[in-house]
């Protein structure tokens, strides 16, 4: 499947953006410099936009090891041949989380949730490659008669797929 992340590839960056990331917190950078080159040498290497992950104060935010499997992980990509098949799969995954699921892979254990969190990999690449794609798609919604329901995966898919 195209559009699924193989976790198993994000192992071994991880672990180099986390060990760096570790190096100019340890020995410390007053000016700045050491981040700088490795904020550069990560765009260059993931081709990614680095300003957006705050670099300099990843303690502040989430932690070492969130803001390096953020920085590993590819952006989505427009898929022009998704089938129904795999949209169904990547919205049973955002839908079907279950955040006391343990996977025996420690790394995948770690991070998943990450990915199809509102904002993670999985919703991002919904809105690239799905014009009807919504967050409420996911949420909980009331009706014109003040009653609550969730969309099924079902509805979701229709909803998505018909655009």
């Amino acid at each position: 499947m195209p559009c699924l992340l193989n976790f198993n590839l994000q192992r071994k960056p991880f672990m180099k953006w986390q060990q760096t990331l570790n190096y100019c917190d340890e020995f410390g950078d007053e000016d700045s410099l050491e981040y700088q080159k490795l904020s550069e040498k990560l765009t260059e290497i993931t081709s990614k936009d680095i300003s957006q992950y705050d670099l300099w104060e990843w303690w502040e935010a989430e932690g070492i090891e969130n803001l390096s499997f953020d920085i590993c992980l590819p952006e989505p990509k427009i898929i022009h041949n998704i089938s129904k098949q795999e949209l169904t799969e990547i919205v049973q995954r955002i839908k079907s989380s279950d955040f006391n699921t343990q996977h025996a892979n420690e790394f995948i254990n770690a991070f998943y949730l990450r990915t199809i969190f509102s904002g993670g990999y999985f919703y991002n690449f919904l809105k690239l490659n799905f014009k009807a794609f919504k967050h409420q798609l996911f949420q909980r919604n009331k009706d014109q008669t003040g009653r609550y329901f969730e969309y099924s995966v079902e509805d979701i898919v229709d909803r998505l797929w018909s655009q």
